[in-house]
């Protein structure tokens, strides 16, 4: 809980990606960090100080200012920056320059990024450089996030002059230096570019870009355009799970119920129940770590016991046979296809076998438009952070729902193949 006397901006804290900044009562700024729920992380701090300085900052602490930020990959940007220029003594007891992480653009012809640590940055060595980002606090995250904006800029570390092109040439990550594909100043442009977002200025390359796309429109040259255009829908639906996964700090892991503990980029197993007219009724589970699918951890199940459509019914069948494979791993969060009924039917088997782990359902909205998370017998926290990665959530369920339908289609045919 935060204290009452410490003032927030506009009186409260956004669910939503970006930075806090803590100041103390002469407005100095004591840390600086990056969150994805800024509503969650700040609160974590004084209910589950994560290092040892922690507590003695809190204590100084008298207001908290925040920016928000469309995506956490802008966020992490951001917090780099303002590290940069305020150096405030809380993320530096916290981790000293030395261990920091910095992205160096080189100065060459064709210049390439490069991941530095504190401890080979000095004032002399950072002369050889374009230009220095940072310091970064996690160097995964900073790693991560250049390898996502690869896509809108794709730099190369290649020397030109090869005589075959680098696997990234084929993925469209890097323009072909290697085999002189792109020329100097073309590729240069890109660099600027890439530098200019991680100066905080994506919104100015946006409009660059689409004045872009709409001179080479004009033009006719439509190929050209279409590049332009991909990027620009690139920018504007970052999907930064990457960035998330790797990085420890921006992942809130809480303690909803009695001591369960959660982490969203841990495994999660996604249910959902097919069935037409109640006849050959089957269920899905998959399997999702570190945000990404594992199709190897995927099961599906006939339902036997259940006659009918009844889709609570089956959803308690298959957990009670799923729970009931110790050897298989377990879960950090089961994710029902499906409605309160849906939850309520997997509680009680979870009950039933005094396992505890925490259960959410997704559904969609009123006008399917949306996707609504439905929590019950958990805490509001855990409603908070599944709300926060609901895209990730309902890539989960999505993907249940393709794998079970494919499953039920199989088993109809089989049921359906006329006898000889």
């Amino acid at each position: 809980m935060i204290p009452s006397h410490i003032k927030i901006k506009n009186g409260e804290l956004p669910a939503s990606p970006g930075v806090y900044i803590m100041k103390n009562a002469k407005g100095t700024v004591l840390y600086v960090g990056k969150a994805v729920s800024l509503k969650s992380r700040v609160r974590q701090h004084f209910d589950r100080p994560h290092g040892p300085h922690i507590p003695e900052m809190t204590k100084q602490v008298t207001e908290i200012d925040y920016i928000t930020k469309p995506t956490a990959l802008e966020a992490l940007v951001l917090e780099a920056n303002l590290i940069k220029h305020f150096w405030p003594k809380y993320n530096v007891l916290q981790k000293d320059n030395t261990s920091f992480m910095y992205l160096a653009i080189t100065d060459e012809d064709y210049p390439r990024p490069l991941l530095v640590r504190g401890t080979d940055l000095d004032d002399e060595s950072a002369k050889k450089y374009k230009v220095v980002f940072g310091p970064y606090t996690s160097s995964r995250a900073l790693k991560a996030a250049l390898d996502l904006v690869r896509k809108a800029f794709p730099w190369s570390n290649c020397k030109p002059g090869q005589k075959r092109a680098c696997f990234n040439v084929h993925l469209k990550l890097c323009p072909g230096v290697c085999i002189d594909a792109v020329d100097k100043k073309t590729y240069q442009k890109t660099i600027r570019d890439l530098i200019r977002f991680f100066e905080g200025k994506k919104e100015d390359i946006l409009k660059d870009f689409k004045k872009q796309m709409n001179k080479l429109s004009k033009e006719k040259k439509y190929e050209e355009a279409a590049i332009i255009r991909n990027k620009v829908y690139f920018l504007e639906h970052i999907q930064d799970v990457a960035v998330l996964k790797r990085d420890d700090e921006m992942v809130d892991r809480i303690k909803p119920g009695e001591g369960m503990a959660v982490n969203l980029f841990g495994r999660i197993e996604g249910y959902d129940i097919s069935n037409i007219s109640g006849t050959s009724q089957v269920a899905s589970m998959v399997v999702f770590e570190n945000g990404a699918p594992a199709k190897a951890e995927y099961r599906k199940f006939k339902i036997k016991t259940v006659e009918g459509s009844n889709d609570v019914a089956s959803m308690r069948e298959t957990l009670m046979r799923r729970l009931k494979h110790r050897e298989w791993s377990k879960p950090d969060l089961i994710l029902i296809d499906g409605g309160l009924p849906q939850v309520h039917a997997a509680e009680e088997v979870l009950h039933h076998l005094n396992v505890q782990i925490p259960v959410v359902g997704i559904a969609k909205g009123r006008e399917r438009k949306r996707n609504d998370i439905i929590c019950s017998r958990v805490s509001v926290e855990l409603c908070e952070l599944c709300n926060t990665y609901v895209d990730l959530l309902a890539q989960v369920r999505d993907e249940a729902h393709r794998f079970a339908i494919t499953y039920h289609k199989k088993v109809r045919s089989r049921t359906f193949l006329p006898k000889s």
